[in-house]
């Protein structure tokens, strides 16, 4: 897939920080689904801005939310490029180089969180924040 430019709304999330940055990812997420009843009919969100992952799952209900016990946030909306990544699992080490990649060849908005939405078991989205 080419990239291509879009404009996201903003998403409300609770989310789980990757505890000693990029290694603590897969902990992240293995705290945030055990939060959850069900992964069923979620999306679910990578975000990263400023050294620090979140593990992000979107809000369905704000009542909900909070008795999950977990901390609230908004992605921001914005203008963003997005680059669809298939069979990620096999290779996870693609994410960092395709971001690093559109990095280089687009305005990159360092305001706002490099954004992972997690389509399906492998498919993922890549969204870099532009100007």
């Amino acid at each position: 897939m080419a990239r291509t430019e879009v404009a996201l709304d903003p998403i409300r999330v609770m989310w789980v920080k990757a505890e000693g940055g990029l290694s603590g990812v897969g902990e992240a997420w293995s705290k945030l689904e055990s939060k959850l009843p069900s992964l069923k009919g979620r999306k679910f969100y990578g975000a990263y801005h400023d050294s620090v992952y979140r593990a992000c799952v979107a809000i369905i209900d704000e009542k909900e939310a909070e008795t999950f016990g977990l901390p609230m946030w908004t992605i921001p909306g914005g203008k963003y490029v997005r680059e669809k990544v298939a069979d990620y699992r096999s290779r996870v080490e693609v994410i960092a180089e395709t971001f690093e990649a559109m990095v280089k060849e687009c305005r990159a908005d360092r305001s706002r969180p490099e954004v992972e939405f997690y389509k399906s078991q492998s498919e993922i989205i890549l969204l870099l924040p532009i100007l």
